[in-house]
């Protein structure tokens, strides 16, 4: 077999296993527009630090304004970018911030004042929506040019970069499965400590309970 075959079946491989391993994370839909119109989400799971590029191409649509923004559903709920009015295809790129919180890129489709819908058709933008996160963020054309490296040198950095995320990805759930684990057996032993205090009450009751009886029966000479 000669060796540009070989290489020819290396690159086949990896970009096959690339593709398994990566998931599509582009989506295509349409938003109607409205005077106030409500928020269109799409959620997207990323962790603390990874990098997140955002390609929205956003249709034509006249007498209407798009704004976008990029949120976490974290506890501290961050705002990474607020723009107003974008037009055409537009890319942004944000580091995500929060460990237990997805990443939302949000449309509004703002209908101006004075627009009416024509026959009673409602007014829409079609957005072609792409977010790549983590690896798949990586701009691996601009690093083989940089360094030199052939096809199959890229291909090897792009797996490289594929299994380091999937090695975070296993790290990060192991830390969560303690970290509730941990939770439930702090549960558990709290559950144990009150239902003992319970039992000791009771039992405390009880025994109060009985002498009470005892004393008031003796005061009515019921008993000696």
């Amino acid at each position: 077999m000669s060796s540009s075959l070989r290489l020819g079946l290396s690159t086949l491989l990896l970009t096959t296993l690339l593709l398994l391993l990566t998931p599509a994370q582009a989506v295509k839909f349409e938003i109607q527009a409205f005077r106030y119109p409500p928020s269109k989400c799409i959620w997207n799971s990323a962790r603390k630090g990874e990098l997140v590029i955002v390609t929205a191409n956003i249709g034509p649509g006249e007498g209407q304004r798009m704004d976008i923004e990029i949120v976490d559903s974290g506890p501290e709920k961050n705002v990474y970018l607020r723009k107003r009015n974008i037009e055409g295809e537009s890319r942004f790129a944000i580091t995500a911030h929060s460990d237990d919180g997805d990443v939302g890129v949000c449309f509004k489709n703002y209908l101006d004042i004075g627009e009416i819908a024509e026959g009673g058709k409602p007014k829409t933008r079609i957005i072609d929506l792409d977010v790549d996160i983590g690896a798949d963020a990586v701009d691996y054309n601009a690093i083989a040019n940089q360094e030199s490296l052939s096809a199959l040198e890229t291909e090897m950095r792009k797996l490289e970069g594929v299994v380091k995320e999937v090695v975070d990805e296993m790290n990060y759930l192991k830390t969560r499965e303690e970290r509730f684990q941990a939770t439930n057996m702090s549960t558990n032993s709290r559950v144990q400590n009150f239902a003992f205090f319970m039992l000791l009450s009771l039992i405390g009751l009880g025994v109060w309970q009985v002498f009470h009886l005892r004393a008031f029966f003796k005061r009515k000479y019921l008993i000696d």
